[in-house]
């Protein structure tokens, strides 16, 4: 007898209820009522003409026909389980985009906008590497990077993804921020730094601001250490727009007198020059070039 499509759910019934030898157990795992898994099983043997299971007071057992259906179902149902697994997460894979970038802009901007992602493109999914050092595009390594730097990378392509600019912020509950009238007033303060390539000096500088001492009272590796810093009350720090836009958002922290320095860095999304993006990575990078700059 040829094994017909309307018999199917009885034997998924039937291959459950011989793993558990328990129809109740067998019904809380395919989500069905123990009435209803006994007449899949009942189904089942009149259409083959044996009896699967003996029934007795403390429960059911298998037959040696119901055993030897048992162990064909149960390996059949773990290969096509294992086949429709091994297709998801080829669907995933080949839907999942590797980026690697800093964790400061992931945590203020790019994070932030993943729902807009998802709702342009919901099928993909992000695996984002924040490590310090540049990641080396080898294979089965990150798909792009967003880099925060001068423009030009050996073996990478870059597209422009936007400018920054730099300017001091702090707590907006900070002692004495009142009397703070200009640029100069800031050196006053404690000073918070990070490891960016442009500084306090830079931006004294750029305010016209000579001959007064700076010394950095805190500094941090992670550009959100330090603007956290800055809204705990430990001093002013220098915030790159980009990063600090959701602490401003919130209130957590306030810009201060003085000019907007331009950076001389800017954020670019780069990918292997002699590596063609695969399309998932293709439509993130899309994406991201379209994204309004302000």
């Amino acid at each position: 007898m040829a094994l017909r499509a309307d018999l199917l759910p009885a034997l998924a019934a039937f291959e459950s209820a011989a793993r558990h030898q328990n129809f109740t157990h067998a019904a809380e795992e395919l989500h069905l009522t123990a009435s209803a898994v006994s007449h899949h099983v009942r189904k089942l043997e009149a259409r083959l003409g044996v009896t699967l299971f003996q029934r007795h007071a403390r429960g059911v057992s298998l037959t040696a026909e119901g055993r030897q259906l048992a162990d064909a179902a149960g390996s059949a149902l773990a290969d096509v389980d294992g086949v429709v697994r091994g297709l998801r997460a080829s669907r995933d894979e080949h839907a999942r985009v590797r980026v690697t970038t800093l964790h400061s802009l992931a945590y203020t901007w790019l994070i932030p906008r993943m729902h807009a992602l998802q709702t342009v493109h919901p099928d993909i999914h992000l695996s984002l590497d924040t490590e310090v050092a540049l990641t080396r595009f080898d294979d089965g390594g990150p798909d792009l990077g967003i880099r925060h730097g001068p423009g030009h990378w050996p073996g990478l392509t870059a597209h422009l993804l936007m400018d920054e600019t730099l300017f001091p912020v702090a707590a907006p509950d900070f002692p004495g921020l009142d009397g703070i009238a200009g640029a100069a007033d800031i050196a006053q303060l404690p000073l918070i730094a990070d490891h960016a390539r442009q500084g306090w000096l830079d931006w004294f500088r750029a305010a016209d601001v000579h001959g007064v001492r700076i010394e950095e009272r805190h500094t941090f590796s992670d550009t959100t250490d330090a603007l956290n810093a800055a809204a705990f009350g430990h001093g002013a720090a220098l915030a790159r727009e980009r990063i600090a836009a959701p602490y401003l958002e919130a209130r957590r922290l306030v810009r201060l007198p003085g000019p907007v320095l331009q950076a001389r860095w800017s954020y670019y999304v780069v990918y292997p020059a002699h590596r063609r993006l695969r399309p998932a990575a293709r439509r993130f990078v899309d994406w991201l070039l379209a994204l309004p700059k302000d």
